[in-house]
């Protein structure tokens, strides 16, 4: 086991893995950046000694030197935290590779403490984990947890403190004042993977769910006439399910967490199940086709009585994908799961070039 360029998704099924098997392994965890870096605070790696680990907490900069703490942490059973300095020219980590920044990080033996945010996650739930990482009050100790629906594992002063704070939508370090002096505390938000529906069965479907369940998307893909059979065509799908155009809706969960991409290459099923998905929440409904066939739908509908809202309408992206000019499979999967991730991300899609300012959002400091 040995793998950092791997979904955030593998790495908690990992964690849960060796968990289960009760496996010295280290987590080690970003907790704080100033500065540039290529991972944000959140991004985790699971370290076995002598095997390796898997994920990342930098482009490459850090991940053996954190490997080679994974004993030490293990051996003493306490968890502390690292401060990387990849900014100076002289230093031992400035090795010019896109880290240049300073890094907090969290070592802690892998126990069960985390296993809550582990179950969480492949329930599909999103969930807010409290952990202490300095603190001059007696009653925390690095390594400390809690979850935002269960803080009774700290004093009342610090659970009441943390109640009264927004967690917001970014995991981030907050200073808390307790009765017997501060605590810094890392509010890691683990968000559980967004869905992504993928509707049809076609030889070009099979890389959009690929690539999608690479970017840490859940994935279904739902076929109609007996789309079941085709499951082994689809093994990176977490769910292959054979519906209707008309029973989509309810066959599969759809909210305002979901991006579809309609792509049957059936001009009736396309517009019924486009019908079909504009009375959800979904904010991406994808569609593929030109333009031109997307306006002869809605001529249909016209001619049928239906309408639909601006705001609906909105939500419909067709031709479906960025523009990035490659027609092969793999390209044009590419470009339509990077516009889905775009406007689940709620961004532009846009070239970083031409923005001005921190490309990842950051959290408000403390007061």
């Amino acid at each position: 086991m040995s793998e950092w360029s791997v979904p955030e998704s593998e790495v908690m099924d990992v964690a849960g893995d060796l968990l289960d098997e009760g496996a010295d392994a280290m987590l080690a965890t970003v907790v704080d950046v100033r500065g540039s870096a290529y991972r944000r605070p959140g991004a985790k790696m699971v370290v076995t000694p002598g095997e390796g680990g898997v994920g990342a907490i930098t482009a490459g900069c850090l991940e053996d030197e954190v490997r080679r703490l994974a004993r030490g942490v293990l051996d003493t059973g306490d968890a502390r935290v690292e401060t990387y300095d990849l900014m100076t020219d002289d230093d031992v980590w400035g090795m010019g590779v896109g880290c240049n920044g300073v890094l907090d990080v969290l070592l802690e033996p892998l126990d069960d403490s985390f296993r809550r945010a582990v179950d969480a996650y492949a329930a599909g739930d999103d969930t807010v984990v409290y952990t202490v990482i300095a603190s001059d009050d007696d009653r925390l100790a690095v390594g400390d947890r809690a979850y935002a629906d269960a803080l009774d594992g700290f004093p009342p002063d610090v659970a009441a403190a943390l109640e009264d704070r927004d967690p917001g939508g970014s995991s981030h370090a907050a200073t808390v004042d307790t009765d017997r002096g501060t605590a810094t505390v890392f509010v890691d938000v683990i968000d559980a993977p967004a869905d992504f529906v993928v509707v049809g069965t076609g030889h070009d479907a099979r890389p959009v769910v690929d690539l999608a369940a690479r970017m840490d998307f859940s994935v279904t893909v739902a076929g109609f006439r007996g789309a079941k059979s085709k499951a082994e065509r689809f093994p990176a799908a977490d769910a292959v399910v054979s519906t209707s155009p008309r029973s989509l809706t309810d066959d599969v969960d759809i909210d305002a967490d979901t991006v579809v991409v309609v792509m049957t290459h059936n001009y009736v099923d396309d517009r019924l199940a486009v019908e079909a998905l504009l009375d959800t929440d979904a904010p991406y409904v994808g569609l593929m086709g030109p333009d031109d066939r997307f306006q002869e739908m809605l001529g249909d509908f016209a001619d049928e009585d239906v309408t639909f809202t601006d705001a609906q309408l909105d939500r419909v992206y067709t031709p479906v994908g960025l523009d990035l000019g490659g027609g092969a499979p793999e390209q044009v999967a590419l470009s339509i799961v990077a516009e889905a991730l775009a406007v689940h991300n709620d961004r532009t899609g846009g070239s970083l070039r031409r923005i001005d300012g921190h490309i990842h959002d950051r959290p408000a400091a403390d007061d």
